[in-house]
């Protein structure tokens, strides 16, 4: 008969949010497979712990599947677990359960801690439906294509980036998105966690600490009952000045957030700011 294999969440940051069932399971099986041995060991130590452990990771899932799935199919039970949080949620460990259940071999989730869950829960957006999109591409087409197709997207939007890339994905969101209420969450449940919920603008404007690990959750467009008509020229020029004071944004990435914030071009959006500069010289 074969084993079982519990996918494991374990906590993102605060020792203390692990349940006592993954407790348990972390005892009871045969081998741990870990995305990193060294924090997951930590976790172990803390609560004596004493289950052996195996790296398991993107550079190495390939060959390591076929012999975590040769254990499991002889009666070994195994907990897979990442460096924190729920498992597989823009982390390795899909080829494994994949082949699990391709093997007729049990796979078990045991829930817990979710970084996604933790800021969705804190954000008081809209949540009967949203998407997670995990990391963007770093740079090239790929990451402007991948923002252009967020303009589509009517759902409360949640997002994973790395600290020395988060003022530029803010100002990506601003220019692709409008300056939607958005929350920036960072270390979520460890010692320096902070959460805002503010417009992106002016989380740009912000002296965030560009340290850690970020969460960003993106509000859902306003419905269209409550947009206005038509910006006024007036409206648009006060708003182009809040988004360009203080360097917050640049004038072009202002620009283009007032064109998709309120659907007009760019071009137009330059038009009515210079309109209103004349009328007033």
């Amino acid at each position: 008969m074969s084993g079982t294999l519990f996918v494991v969440a374990t906590p993102i940051g605060n020792l203390e949010d692990v349940t006592f069932r993954a407790l348990r399971v972390l005892r009871e099986v045969a081998l741990i497979a870990a995305e990193d041995t060294r924090r997951t060991n930590r976790l172990l130590q803390h609560y004596s712990i004493s289950t052996p452990t195996t790296s398991l990771h993107e550079h190495n899932e390939h060959a390591k599947v076929p012999l975590l799935l040769g254990r499991l199919q002889k009666g070994e039970s195994i907990a897979i677990v990442s460096d924190a949080g729920t498992p597989l949620i823009a982390d390795p460990g899909a080829r494994l359960v994949a082949a699990a259940h391709q093997a007729s071999v049990r796979v078990e989730p045991v829930p817990g801690p979710s970084a996604v869950m933790a800021a969705l829960s804190t954000s008081g957006f809209e949540l009967n439906q949203f998407v997670f999109l995990g990391f963007p591409p770093p740079k090239g087409k790929s990451r402007v294509d991948w923002f252009a197709r967020l303009r589509s997207e009517s759902r409360t939007l949640v997002i994973y980036e790395a600290p020395h890339r988060i003022r530029d994905t803010l100002s990506d969101l601003l220019n692709n998105l409008g300056d939607r209420p958005t929350l920036l969450a960072r270390e979520l449940t460890k010692l320096h966690e902070t959460l805002v919920v503010r417009p992106i603008s002016e989380l740009l404007g912000s002296d965030a600490v560009e340290r850690g690990e970020f969460t960003i959750v993106v509000s859902p467009p306003t419905a269209l009952g409550d947009m206005p008509a038509e910006a006024s020229d007036a409206d648009i020029c006060v708003e182009f000045g809040l988004l360009t004071n203080n360097e917050s944004c640049s004038r072009r990435e202002a620009i283009q957030a007032l064109a998709a914030r309120f659907g007009l071009s760019p071009k137009e959006v330059y038009r009515r700011i210079e309109a209103v500069k004349k009328a007033g010289e």
